[in-house]
C-alpha cells in the first residue's frame, strides 16, 4: 500500500512540476521587454473631462462639472492616437467627434504627416469634422466609387493598428455598443497600412483628373463620327 501511494505522490509531484514550468513559461512570455501591444477596447464610454490628456502639463486644471483624471475607454484611446510621435493614417467612414477632430488637429500642429481618408458622402453631413481637418491644412482624401468607404482604422507609426466597429462620432463613444481592437501585431498591422496606401493611391485627385483627361477625347471623338 505503500508503495502504491509512493507512485502517485511521485506521479501528481511530475505533473505539478510540468505545470509549473509552463505557468512560469508562460508569464515569462507575457512579461518581456518589447512584447507587442494586444488591447481590446469596449463602448460606450463613461462620460470624463479629456482635457488633462490634451494639456498634461498644464498647472490650471479644467474647471468643468464632468468627473476628472478617470480612466475611460475614450481617453484611452485618445492616448493611443495622441501617442504617435511621426505619422497618423486614418481610415474612417463617418467622423463628427470633436475631440478626436481636435487629437488629429494637435498631431498635424505637432508636424507629424497626418493622412486622412473618408467617405464621400459622408464627409459631406452636418457635424463632420473633415472640412475642420482640411482647414487645419491636414490632407484628406474621399473615396469616389460607387460603394462606401466603410472602413474604421487608423495606424499610428506604421507600427500601431487601431481598428473595430466604432465610427469617429460623439454618439458612437458615448451611446453605441462598440469595439476597438489596438495592437503592435506585425501580421495584423502590416495589411492595414497596404489597404491604407491601396486607397490612397486610388484616390489621388490628380490621378483621377489625369484618367478623366484621357477618357474624354474618346467620347468627343465617338460624337464626332457619329
Amino acid at each position: 500500500m505503500s508503495v502504491l501511494w509512493t507512485v502517485k505522490a511521485v506521479g501528481l509531484g511530475a505533473v505539478a512540476l510540468s505545470l509549473s514550468v509552463e505557468l512560469l513559461g508562460w508569464l515569462l512570455r507575457r512579461l518581456r521587454p518589447g512584447r507587442p501591444l494586444k488591447q481590446v477596447i469596449f463602448f460606450p464610454s463613461e462620460v470624463a473631462c479629456v482635457e488633462h490628456i490634451f494639456t498634461p502639463t498644464s498647472a490650471y486644471p479644467c474647471s468643468c462639472s464632468l468627473p476628472h483624471d478617470v480612466e475611460t475607454s475614450f481617453s484611452r484611446l485618445l492616448r493611443h492616437i495622441l501617442s504617435a510621435s511621426s505619422s497618423l493614417d486614418l481610415c474612417v467612414f463617418s467622423f463628427s467627434n470633436m475631440d478626436l477632430s481636435r487629437a488629429v488637429v494637435a498631431l498635424h500642429s505637432r508636424g507629424l504627416t497626418v493622412r486622412v481618408l473618408s467617405d464621400k458622402d459622408y464627409s459631406a453631413i452636418t457635424g463632420s469634422q473633415i472640412g475642420v481637418l482640411r482647414k487645419a491644412g491636414i490632407c484628406v482624401r474621399c473615396e469616389s466609387g460607387a460603394v462606401h468607404m466603410h472602413h474604421k482604422f487608423a495606424v499610428v507609426d506604421s507600427r500601431l493598428l487601431i481598428t473595430g466597429s466604432l465610427n469617429w462620432t460623439l454618439t458612437a463613444v458615448l451611446h453605441n455598443m462598440e469595439n476597438i481592437l489596438v495592437t503592435e501585431e506585425p501580421d495584423l498591422v502590416r495589411p492595414f497600412i497596404q489597404e491604407f496606401q491601396r486607397l490612397w493611391h486610388n484616390n489621388d485627385p490628380v490621378r483621377r483628373h489625369l484618367a478623366n483627361v484621357v477618357r474624354k477625347p474618346d467620347r468627343v471623338t465617338a460624337r464626332t463620327r457619329d
